[in-house]
């Protein structure tokens, strides 16, 4: 998927193998690669964490684009386009898709699940406190009750 403010990008992921006998013991993910150009280099990583039912947002990021991958659990991320229209984009840990959302693309994070759901992500503008980049805002018209209805929020 690509909308000018929203881009869904599957993730490489190699299978690793032990060293002795040479089994199947896991694998990688590629995140982040200079080469790859899908990311503008990140200033800041962090890992966002958000509570069993709960909705993080909306609001918006003046100055950054952030990236998320959805490292435990699941996740919705839902995001009001510039022509007002809503696109919801589900995910959850077994799957290697990076979400970018523009800055100044209002959007909101919403666990599904009943598990805290943890969520990488990489910006390319870094956070500091009070510096008044991050502004809140509504979904109004937006039916939050068929996430309720549908899971556990």
């Amino acid at each position: 998927m690509n909308i000018d403010e929203i881009t869904v990008v599957p993730l490489d992921t190699y299978p690793t193998k032990d060293v002795k006998d040479n089994h199947l013991n896991g694998e990688l993910t590629v995140i982040w690669r200079n080469w790859d150009k899908i990311i503008k280099t990140p200033e800041m990583v962090y890992v966002n964490s958000v509570n069993p039912g709960e909705i993080k947002g909306p609001h918006i990021h003046k100055n950054r684009t952030s990236y998320f991958l959805c490292l435990q659990g699941k996740m919705i991320i839902v995001i009001r386009d510039k022509n007002k229209k809503y696109h919801e984009i589900e995910t959850n840990s077994t799957e290697s898709k990076l979400i970018s959302v523009s800055n100044g693309t209002p959007a909101a994070i919403i666990n599904p699940s009943k598990n805290i759901s943890k969520i990488l992500v990489l910006a390319d503008v870094a956070w500091k406190p009070n510096d008044n980049e991050m502004e809140n805002t509504t979904f109004d018209d937006y039916d939050w009750n068929k996430w309720k209805k549908e899971h556990i929020i």
